[in-house]
């Protein structure tokens, strides 16, 4: 993509947001509030679980106020005695997917889930809030927690090795990926370490990653499979792994998730981490990626390094997928009667809001899917699963498909914002 379009973007005016200071609030640590969100299509309710404390803090200690406002869920953190905001973060979750799905009609399920801030050094309220149909939050669950009691869990976690396979500074000033091991035994980590490095590699092949090296860490975890490679329960293949991971998710062939997240939690909280990736050790195509939730590539398919940023790109910057011809299991995804949270699409209700800054004021909104536009930025119909109603940046992008190697200025300015935040 152009350089100047990462230079037009820096010169962008950046909204002025009130952050807190970070040590009148918080310690280096995180706390680690585990819950299960279960439910059906028509409701969320959270069940705790327990509260752990873990070592590392690597967010940002400058902005701990999410103003992006993306995500189907967000929690905040108030200090107890002034009532004042002290932290937020929106995220995505596998839960809320699985609402869409016809199955969630007919019964209840609850997925493993974690809200994860800095340590408090004081009494604070937590709320765990869902995106309603309108696109406004809705407080599903509201809790006290006092970081003196005894009942959070600080013993030690797995043992673990951890490798720094990109280490540029300090976690609190980078964006710091923790991948994990899925489907390596014992002996196949040296092929861990070296599929990690690959896929990082080609992370940052891609704009606007390859100009922003700098501003990353990467570790590896290795932990231990029984056995190589993962379940695909539509051909009865089933592998004894540590994380648990699965195609035919939602019974989409090529859909690579997994429900542990406990055990995920558990062995990503051995580092620093804003992210977490399971690279999967497998030669099938496939993967999933979830908003500040988790990211699941394999390493071994031709295709791995663009799904390994295609699904980085929902995980780390919220992006949404543009395609709109591949079956999915979900139904009634999008409300086109308001704008959707992903920065990467569009309803047109509220397109100011979007990449609206990137258009050539020459071209049409909307915009044809002709031949004469397809290296123009514009307003295309398509996209979010749906071929009418919502739209997306650009022709082709590698949240639409693998037949290109680049990233839309639009998804690439939200790329960058996110970056920005993280490493401000």
């Amino acid at each position: 993509m152009r350089t100047n379009f990462i230079i037009l973007f820096l010169l962008m005016p950046i909204l002025s947001f009130s952050q807190i200071d970070y040590n009148a609030y918080f310690t280096n640590k995180s706390l680690r509030f585990d819950f299960l969100l279960g439910g059906n299509s028509e409701k969320a309710v959270v069940f705790p679980q327990q509260i752990k404390q873990e070592p590392y803090w690597a967010g940002s200690k400058n902005n701990t106020i999410d103003y992006f406002n993306y995500g189907s869920y967000r929690f905040r953190v108030f200090d107890l005695e002034s009532e004042k905001l002290i932290f937020s973060k929106g995220f995505s979750t596998l839960f809320q997917e699985w609402q869409t799905t016809a199955e969630a009609k007919k019964q209840d399920k609850a997925f493993y889930q974690a809200a994860i801030f800095p340590y408090p050094k004081k009494e604070v309220k937590l709320e765990i809030e869902a995106r309603q149909w309108d696109g406004n939050f809705k407080t599903i669950y509201k809790t006290t927690i006092d970081p003196k009691d005894y009942f959070i869990i600080k013993e030690p976690g797995a043992d673990f090795k951890v490798e720094e396979i990109i280490k540029n500074g300090k976690p609190e000033n980078k964006v710091d990926v923790v991948l994990l091991a899925e489907g390596y035994t014992q002996h196949e980590m040296d092929k861990f370490i070296a599929d990690a490095k690959k896929m990082i590699e080609c992370l940052f092949s891609i704009a606007p990653y390859s100009e922003q090296k700098d501003k990353f860490n990467f570790y590896g975890v290795q932990a231990p499979s029984a056995e190589s490679g993962t379940d695909v329960p539509g051909e009865k293949i089933y592998k004894n792994t540590y994380f648990n991971s699965t195609y035919y998710t939602f019974d989409v062939p090529r859909y690579l998730t997994t429900s542990d997240m406990k055990s995920i939690y558990d062995a990503a909280g051995l580092a620093p981490y804003d992210q977490v990736y399971l690279l999967v050790n497998s030669e099938r195509y496939g993967g999933g990626g979830f908003y500040n939730f988790v990211n699941v590539c394999t390493s071994g398919h031709e295709l791995s390094g663009k799904v390994f940023a295609h699904e980085f790109g929902h995980g780390f910057a919220g992006l949404g997928d543009e395609y709109y011809t591949s079956s999915v299991a979900y139904e009634d995804f999008y409300n086109l009667e308001i704008e959707p949270w992903e920065p990467n699409i569009t309803t047109l209700v509220d397109f100011d809001k979007k990449w609206k800054n990137l258009l050539d004021e020459n071209t049409p909104v909307p915009t044809p899917r002709v031949s004469k536009y397809n290296k123009t930025v514009g307003v295309f119909e398509g996209g979010g699963y749906l071929s009418k109603g919502i739209y997306s940046p650009m022709m082709d992008c590698l949240m639409k498909s693998n037949n290109t190697k680049e990233f839309c200025p639009a998804c690439q300015q939200a790329i960058l914002k996110t970056i920005e935040f993280y490493t401000k």
